[in-house]
């Protein structure tokens, strides 16, 4: 296999792996954590919080490396972070949370109510992104794959690598960072290239990939599952073609991430023409912090050993209010404490300056001893308008099973909670272009809720009232992004819209003729 023999060629060895499927997870932790407390103790937050005296906790006993750092560092979110300490990266100032200045910062998406928001970007985490890149690049050797495969070209469909520079940092996509610095053995393998990877008009980009895709001999595919389905939809209409392997046959994985594949399979595998492998990553902003390393799983193993240290809050009523916002006095839990099969919001600490940072995303163990994980919702792109707890995991299962049901092809799909009333209700907007009753979908997509979650069924009952369903064209979603500014690259549609958002989008598909 081409790249694992330049891989090989390069000095780049398994080691990391090795030593991660062969340690203890807490082992692992507890010497990541030193060393970004040793790398981070001279800037301006480890003074502040004296890590020094926190890691003379690693000469004691068992805990308590982990008491003193949970008792002497708070936990913070975005806001309080940058408001304490990132918004003196974004003035160039140095050693404020991690050694140095920051050059680069990468724009998120933001939560669903929120604007974008600037996530610091080390040149350390730029490395820990990579070789976290190639540990999961190697991991493909555990699979049946033909030696050919690795030779082929793999399209990575980001965002510009063109940033914008204010004069004192650069921004843009994660992507878009992260390719523009890819390592020169990997550039005869990347496609669409650095001239197109430079473009900043996402529809300019998907055109000219489009003119040049039958030049490609393209085996691996990596990007938001959206987008990359648009793509591939372009390409079939431009050639004229019944599927992608037409005109790329040697196209055999799907590297995808940011949101839940399931919602899309159906309509994403009538574009093949023979089944391809789907291999799920959590490369956040914030860092690389797990991927699919095991055949026929659909788990996630954490990345432990790699610039990254991980706490675990139980995503329950007594560490989170009803808006997601966590509580002062949140229960944290280290690796070896968490149980499988319960949901916890994620802290993680970075080599790029994040400190007991809450990323958002809530995620739920399946395997303890290998520290494999799914990502089952966010922390603030839920429901519970009145106590039905509907996360982001429960939408993605009763849309995967309506499509199932009535041979549907849904594209997209959004829910907004609204006043019923005196009391509540669902609305959910679907993208499809399948001819389908509302009524017919809202009852299909109530009934596999209930299923799903109990504490739903109980409020259809009482104070969840009305479920409401609009079908619209999935244009209209990608139409309402660009006007966000967030088309392309890694930006996803939100699963659910609150706030200004929520008042974005009604107010959109309104001036588009959509009756609410």
């Amino acid at each position: 296999m081409a790249i694992i023999s330049t891989l090989l060629k390069k000095g780049i060895r398994l080691r990391e792996s090795l030593e991660q499927e062969y340690s203890h997870p807490l082992e692992l932790q507890r010497q990541e954590l030193k060393k970004l407390l040793i790398q981070a103790s001279g800037t301006e937050i480890g003074k502040k919080y004296d890590f020094p005296a926190i890691l003379k906790g690693f000469r004691r006993g068992e805990d308590e490396f982990y008491d003193r750092y949970k008792n002497q560092v708070p936990i913070y979110d975005y806001d309080s972070i940058h408001a304490e300490w990132w918004f003196k990266l974004l003035k160039g100032i140095p050693n404020v949370t991690w050694p140095g200045p920051v050059r680069y910062f990468a724009l998120s998406s933001g939560t669903s109510g929120a604007t974008s928001k600037f996530i610091p970007i080390t040149n350390d985490m730029v490395k820990a992104i990579r070789k976290t890149g190639v540990r999961q690049i190697l991991s493909l050797s555990k699979y049946d794959l033909p030696a050919s495969l690795l030779t082929k070209g793999i399209l990575m469909l980001g965002g510009s690598t063109d940033l914008d520079f204010n004069g004192t940092y650069f921004s843009g996509d994660l992507s878009g960072i992260t390719t523009g610095r890819l390592p020169i053995w990997f550039q005869r393998f990347y496609k669409p290239g650095k001239k197109i990877s430079r473009s900043k008009n996402w529809g300019d980009k998907l055109d000219q990939i489009v003119e040049n895709a039958q030049a490609w001999d393209i085996g691996i595919i990596v990007g938001v599952p959206a987008w990359l389905q648009i793509l591939i939809e372009k390409i079939i209409e431009r050639y004229q073609v019944s599927n992608i392997h037409e005109i790329w046959p040697n196209l055999q994985i799907f590297v995808h991430g940011g949101v839940s594949f399931e919602p899309y399979r159906k309509g994403f595998e009538k574009l093949l023409g023979k089944p391809i492998l789907y291999l799920e990553t959590y490369l956040a902003s914030e860092g690389f912090l797990a991927f699919q390393a095991l055949p026929n799983r659909k788990s996630m193993r954490l990345v432990l050993n790699n610039g990254i240290f991980h706490e675990f809050v139980p995503f329950t009523d007594d560490n989170f209010d009803e808006e997601g916002n966590i509580r002062a006095d949140a229960n944290t839990l280290k690796i070896d404490e968490i149980e499988e099969g319960k949901d916890y919001a994620l802290l993680i600490s970075t080599c790029a300056g994040a400190w007991r940072y809450l990323i958002g995303d809530v995620i739920r163990f399946v395997s303890k001893e290998e520290s494999e994980i799914i990502i089952t919702g966010r922390t603030k792109h839920f429901l519970s308008l009145c106590g039905e707890h509907l996360s982001v995991d429960n939408m993605n299962k009763a849309i995967e099973l309506t499509a199932e049901e009535h041979d549907l092809n849904i594209r997209e799909f959004t829910v907004l909670g609204v006043p019923h009333g005196t009391l509540f209700a669902h609305h959910w907007f679907i993208g499809s272009a399948d001819t389908i009753s509302p009524s017919v979908l809202k009852k299909s997509i109530d009934a596999h809720l209930k299923v799903t979650n109990d504490d739903y069924a109980v409020e259809r009952n009482h104070a969840l009232k009305e479920v409401k369903v609009t079908l619209l064209p999935s244009s209209l979603f990608y139409d309402w992004m660009r006007e966000q500014g967030k088309e392309g690259g890694q930006n996803k549609f939100p699963r659910v819209l609150k706030g200004d958002k929520a008042a974005s989008w009604q107010e959109f598909l309104v001036k588009n003729g959509i009756e609410l």
